[in-house]
């Protein structure tokens, strides 16, 4: 049996397979975080669940603001929802 490695959703705060979640990755230099399609980026990331609620709740609660300190977090929030 393989190891399925799980990571916490900022939102919903539920540990959940990775493969299922929205990673971002934070960029040091420009302090802009993106969105980690290939899941291959280093540097400081943080997950969020492919579900509207948990993205609405991400907003709400400011989670990739608190998380990664970046400061584009509308535009990332905007880009998960065309996502989903």
């Amino acid at each position: 049996m393989a190891h399925i490695p799980l990571r916490m959703c900022v939102a919903c705060r539920e540990m959940k397979p990775a493969k299922e979640l929205i990673r971002i990755v934070m960029d040091k230099e420009t302090g802009r975080a993106e969105i980690d399609i290939g899941k291959k980026r280093s540097g400081r990331g943080a997950y969020i669940c492919r579900d509207m609620e948990c993205i609405k709740k991400a907003v709400k609660r400011r989670s990739l603001e608190r998380q990664l300190g970046c400061v584009n977090a509308a535009e990332i929030y905007a880009q998960a929802e065309e996502m989903v």
